[in-house]
């Protein structure tokens, strides 16, 4: 019976259902107040399944479409990361400095030395720090892993005594024998433009570096698959209640995958693929290759059109350091500067990039990462950034771009583009700097016109053929045509040695005071007029001693000389010692009429300055590919020259032109005069003015001109020679002892005639013979009962 009321029983699964949801038992029995209205009911029914199956189809719309695309996100990003390739720029670092006791060295050229090095004047009990006192520098030198062995950070003390280094010691104070200090960065070989990086191994990070940057960006690292529900809560609250963004909530494989593969733009769809992406690398990889790869991809900053990534080479361009040479404080600048590079950049914001580096370290002591007194420490220190604004000026870019050319003898540019090939090279930073500002501080002291003068200058190392420093412009840090590399300019007097050392080379007929006449000479020249050479002061000499014929640059004299010996034996000398004199074979080719460049004066006078021992030119010494792995070695090949009997004596005339010759003023504006040998050069209508001087430790080539190669009023002695005094009074250098071979024979000499005397003659001066070649007529002073020879192979 109806007990006048309408019920509804639930069928079976619905109340299935609900016993689960809410515990039920029994059945419910669900009384109407009023019976239902059946046709309204079916109405809404029907809207109702209306409504439900729009929703299935929606979604299964959504998931037939979004399925798709999460599968392709999932492979995409973990073939791209497996499959990433970072491209590094090809880095070019100067000569490592070897000290060692009794070393010509200055403090002042250590110190420059440090500094280009990267390290600052501080505390040298930390890494990349030094201390100078008047005689004394305290230097701790970061780790460098040179190709043959990596080594660590040391401390060393380094005593000096003058311009010399007196001892080394470490710093219990022991004695050392031997310390290389690392070499300087010089900059980048054919850079890609884009992005730069030093990639560093996870192992290879100090351990607060990836401690901390897990604990500022992403604390659940190590426990979330990619992406953190709770640390985005966490960081929608902060921000809500600091009323504004002082807490990111992506994780750091989320941070990776918009670096790697995703634009910045900030969308629901770009953090929707992000989210994605991230758990695909996160199934994928471990956490060590995830964060790996972070560390060496994080964006922090500009250098110029470049961007740099990665803590590595951040490292390296704000402190000048190795990443594993970091203190904490730096540890923190560039952690704190993951938020925001260019808003926390230390060098246009410091204030604020102060203000980020102390919340950072805050945080490593609140997650007990660093003491409270460390804390407390760590606050008070300054930011100590390198000078990177003098890294990207580039001054060395003369003499990078003679490391790229004779780089691309065995390589192609795609083998040096983004490889992150390491190119160790022969230059010193302290011989650079003196070469910058010798030519630039003299040029602008002599020229009659300020900015009329341009000029180039090399200096090598006899001994090695190492180029040391290479200028090509008075402004160094300008960069376009490199004077000393491509200006061709004709060579005027700088030749004549070479006409000499071919008559020297013959000592059956030549000797340094064989005489030579010093006369107007006529050179008959086919289809054309004769040429009569003059010489730079319109006067005729006369007989003249060869020795005084090269020193005073007398043209007539060399042009008699010349034709003497024949102009192919000029030409064939010149290729012999590595030059290409070009296809002009006239005679004025005698007195220099050659276009050659700075650098190749320079390869002619090494064998001179090397006593004998010829070798190219060479910038680069060493190879290594970004494993570290040496592939190419630039080795000195050396060569003896057979006439070294006639270098010496040749060399003996370049000092006589020094202290009587057209260089006589050199002496006097030099510090000390160690015995340097040199030559001016002086072209036609003074266009062009040369000085090539060397001494034990230096060869030093000097041009000056203008770049239109009109007049310039210019002269070896009075324009090349004092820059080249400027660069040498800023170079260590020891006193020239020369080891003259055991050829020559030494006899006193009636100077200037070709006459025998005796020591106490009034114009007795000993001079070298090769053996047989001294005069036998004697002067009149001659005194039969003393000797006239002096012993053989003496030093002087």
């Amino acid at each position: 019976m109806s007990s006048g009321l309408d019920v509804i029983r639930l069928a079976p699964e619905t109340i299935r259902t609900r016993r689960a949801l809410d515990g039920w038992n029994e059945p419910r029995i669900i009384p109407l107040a009023h019976p239902p209205d059946r046709g309204a009911g079916t109405l809404l029914c029907v809207l109702r399944r209306l409504l439900f199956h729009s929703l299935l189809f929606l979604l299964g719309l959504g998931l037939g479409l979004l399925g798709p695309w999460v599968w392709w996100l999932d492979r995409e990003a973990g073939r791209r990361f497996a499959d990433r390739q970072w491209t590094q720029d090809s880095r070019v670092y100067a000569r490592p400095l070897e000290l060692y006791a009794g070393q010509a060295l200055d403090l002042a050229d250590l110190v420059v030395e440090l500094e280009h090095i990267g390290l600052r004047s501080g505390d040298p009990t930390r890494p990349g720090r030094f201390a100078r006192s008047a005689r004394r520098v305290e230097l701790h030198a970061p780790a460098f892993p040179f190709p043959d062995q990596p080594q660590a950070a040391q401390r060393v003390r380094v005593d000096f005594e003058g311009d010399r280094v007196q001892g080394l010691s470490d710093a219990a104070g022991r004695s050392l024998s031997l310390v290389r200090l690392p070499p300087a960065e010089l900059g980048e070989l054919l850079p890609t433009g884009s992005d730069e990086r030093s990639l560093v191994r996870l192992a290879d990070f100090p351990p607060l570096l990836v401690t901390g940057i897990q604990a500022v960006e992403d604390r659940q690292f190590r426990h979330h698959h990619g992406v953190d529900p709770r640390g985005l809560l966490r960081a929608a609250w902060a921000n809500l209640r600091r009323g504004g963004v002082v807490q990111g909530g992506s994780t750091i494989t989320q941070q990776l995958v918009k670096n790697l593969f995703l634009s910045p733009e900030r969308s629901l769809v770009r953090k929707f693929n992000e989210a994605v992406m991230a758990i695909s690398l996160e199934r994928r990889f471990s956490k060590g290759e995830i964060l790996e790869a972070y560390l060496n991809e994080v964006y922090l900053g500009q250098d110029g059109a470049q961007a740099i990534h990665g803590f590595g080479r951040a490292s390296e361009y704000y402190f000048g350091l190795p990443v594993q040479s970091l203190a904490p404080e730096q540890i923190a600048l560039l952690v704190g500067m993951v938020r925001g590079a260019s808003w926390y950049h230390p060098v246009r914001n410091p204030e604020r990039a102060m203000t980020r580096r102390n919340q950072v370290l805050a945080q490593f002591r609140d997650t007990g990462l660093i003491s409270p007194t460390e804390h407390d420490r760590l606050r008070e220190r300054g930011l100590e950034l390198s000078r990177s604004d003098q890294r990207r000026q580039r001054p060395n870019a003369a003499f990078l771009e003679l490391v790229a050319r004779q780089l691309r003898q065995d390589y192609h540019d795609e083998d040096l583009r983004g490889t992150g090939l390491k190119i160790f090279t022969t230059l010193s930073p302290s011989a650079q700097r003196a070469a910058e500002r010798g030519l630039a501080d003299a040029l602008r002291r002599h020229e009659r016109q300020p900015g009329e003068l341009q000029g180039a200058v090399i200096l090598v190392e006899p001994s090695s053929g190492e180029v040391r420093a290479l200028v090509g412009d008075r402004q160094a840090e300008r960069r376009g045509f490199n004077r000393a590399l491509d200006a061709r300019r004709s060579i005027g007097s700088v030749i004549k040695p070479f006409v000499y050392l071919q008559a020297l080379a013959q000592p059956e007929r030549y000797s340094l005071v064989t005489p030579l006449m010093d006369a107007p000479i006529e050179v008959p020249i086919e289809g054309d007029e004769p040429w009569r050479p003059s010489n730079y002061d319109g006067t005729s000499h006369g007989e003249v001693a060869l020795m005084d014929a090269l020193a005073h640059s007398y043209n007539q004299a060399t042009v008699g000389l010349g034709m003497e010996l024949g102009l192919p034996g000029l030409f064939r000398l010149l290729e012999q010692l590595g030059v290409d004199p070009g296809p002009a074979r006239h005679p004025s080719a005698f007195l220099g009429a050659l276009s050659l460049t700075p650098l190749q004066v320079a390869q002619l006078y090494q064998p001179l300055a090397a006593e004998g021992y010829s070798t190219p030119l060479r910038s680069i010494t060493q190879v290594v590919d970004a494993e570290g792995r040496e592939i190419g070695r630039y080795p000195m090949r050396l060569r003896p020259i057979r006439e070294d009997g006639a270098l010496a004596l040749l060399d003996f005339a370049l000092r006589h032109a020094v202290t009587d010759g057209t260089a006589r003023s050199l002496p006097a504006l030099l510090h000390d005069d160690p015995g340097v040998r040199g030559k001016t050069g002086t072209t036609n209508d003074r266009r062009d003015a040369w000085f090539v001087g060397y001494t034990r430790d230096w060869l030093g080539v000097v041009w000056t001109g203008r770049d239109d190669n009109a007049p310039a009023g210019v002269t070896g002695a009075a324009t090349a020679l004092p820059v080249w005094a400027e660069v040498f009074n800023a170079l260590p250098s020891r006193q020239l002892n020369r080891q003259w071979p055991e050829s020559l024979e030494w006899f006193w000499i009636d100077w200037p005639t070709a006459r025998l005397a005796n020591e106490q003659c009034p114009n007795a001066r000993a001079i070298p013979f090769i053996a047989g070649s001294n005069p036998t007529e004697l002067s009149d002073c001659f005194e039969p009962a003393s000797t006239s020879r002096r012993r053989r192979g003496r030093n002087r």
